[in-house]
């Protein structure tokens, strides 16, 4: 008698594990089915510039101590549209990748709502808040006047 109780519980916590393996398995695949690929796109670099901004560490008295802290301003054209993005490094003495301060240097990139994810050429990404959109100006077409009528 105390053989089949063992045998009912031992069916009953594999059924239990089976059907839970089966919902852990769902619960993973899930996610995944609803994942949005990462769409790149290539683009050119306008222009490159390192500039500063004075962050205020306190104040003393009524006058603000501050601290000059380096940022990256990168302009990138897609198509018709030039992105305007910053970057604040992490160190004060990190760089953009020296391949794009080639005029005119090709880079991939992904564009989210807020921000532009540069490809860097080791294939890391560097994250820039988009602050501007600026449409590209088509490039002016030189037209002839017409010669005066003989």
């Amino acid at each position: 008698m105390r053989n089949t109780a063992v045998v009912g519980d031992a069916l009953y916590w594999l059924h239990l594990m089976k059907y839970g393996l089966v919902l852990l398995l769902t619960a993973i695949a899930i996610p995944g089915l609803h994942a949005a690929e990462k769409v790149y796109q290539t683009g050119k670099i306008v222009d490159a510039q390192q500039k500063t901004t004075a962050r205020v560490l306190y104040y003393q008295v009524d006058t603000p101590v501050t601290k000059d802290e380096p940022y990256f301003e990168v302009s990138v054209q897609v198509k018709d549209t030039i992105y305007v993005g910053d970057y604040t490094p992490r160190h004060s003495a990190d760089t953009l990748p020296e391949e794009w301060n080639l005029p005119q240097a090709e880079v991939r990139l992904r564009l989210e709502k807020h921000y532009m994810f540069l490809t860097r050429p080791t294939g890391t990404e560097l994250q820039f808040v988009i602050t501007k959109r600026i449409a590209a100006a088509s490039a002016p077409q030189i037209s002839e006047s017409p010669s005066p009528k003989k």
